[in-house]
């Protein structure tokens, strides 16, 4: 699908409100700040400071959930992300030396 308008279709745009976004991920908006302090997460902000989630900060969100019913605390899910973040990282940069 050819997004027909710039920014449309785009992952990282800020979408949802934070209830929105609390709603559709099936967690607390408590826990959405709490994760944010945490620097789990940084969703975008409009120029009067509303918080603004997009599909990524979702998908991170719901990793989050399910690291926490694997019984992982914050810290261990901070550990994890970061990890699996680097992973990311170098899968791309081998991706492209194989280029």
């Amino acid at each position: 699908m050819t997004p027909t308008a710039k920014g449309e279709n785009d992952p990282e745009r800020g979408l949802y409100g934070i209830t929105v976004a609390a709603d559709l991920v099936g967690m607390g908006v408590q826990n959405l700040r709490l994760y944010e302090a945490r620097g789990l997460l940084l969703p975008s902000r409009t120029p009067g400071g509303t918080r603004r989630y997009s599909d990524n900060d979702l998908a991170r969100l719901r990793r989050i959930g399910q690291l926490l019913d694997e019984g992982l605390n914050l810290a261990g899910i901070e550990k994890v992300l970061g990890l699996e973040s680097r992973v990311h990282t170098l899968e791309a940069e081998s991706e492209v030396r194989r280029r």
